[in-house]
């Protein structure tokens, strides 16, 4: 079974790009969503926040996005320290789920697979590219934030030139491109590629 990674930088389409493959039976596993559950499932995890972040990380047993959004968004030294916690169950619960699947290639969607690691354990990494203008534009649509805010967490990521060129596969998503027609392609080659390992 071929280990595929799904990344790109915030507003990039990654997510939709993911949802397509799940439409061809591909099974994903969404790092994001993950990460949410862990918070409040794994209770070294949920330790480990309360220790450094303090008790109010936590109301009403749900972990306060908003707060902890405003701890650490500022702080980089804070951003490090929170994803230093979160990655290694995120990437155990993860390798996990793979070893569970049957399908003839999996995809893990995680916005940050180079920077939490864990590209290096995939056989091949798809990037979703889009233009900035764009991106910053979904991004303030979605989360009803400003433009100055959008930009804020970009510059928190890597960039984005650097990350595509990382990648062994690249989707545009870019509303000149169609989408579907470029997952379909990849989905047909990877399945060769996956074909060749049995």
């Amino acid at each position: 079974m071929l280990k595929i990674g799904l990344t790109g930088g915030i507003g990039s389409g990654k997510t939709t790009v993911a949802k397509v493959f799940e439409l061809l039976n591909v099974p994903v596993y969404y790092a994001d969503e993950a990460s949410k559950r862990l918070y409040h499932t794994d209770p070294v995890l949920k330790a480990a926040m309360v220790k450094h972040f303090g008790a109010d990380v936590y109301k009403n047993e749900q972990l306060d996005r908003a707060h902890l959004a405003q701890l650490v968004f500022n702080d980089p030294g804070k951003l490090e320290l929170l994803n230093s916690l979160v990655h290694p169950p995120t990437l155990l619960d993860a390798e996990k789920w793979i070893a569970s699947q049957k399908a003839p290639y999996i995809i893990k969607e995680a916005a940050l697979l180079f920077e939490a690691g864990s590209a290096g354990q995939l056989d091949y990494i798809i990037g979703v590219a889009a233009p900035v203008h764009l991106r910053i534009k979904r991004v303030m649509d979605r989360d009803a934030i400003s433009r100055e805010q959008v930009q804020h967490r970009m510059n928190r990521q890597m960039d984005e030139i650097i990350k595509m060129r990382l990648c062994d596969f690249i989707i545009h998503n870019d509303e000149q491109q169609l989408v579907i027609p470029q997952v379909l392609h990849l989905h047909e080659a990877l399945l060769k590629l996956a074909s060749h390992l049995q």
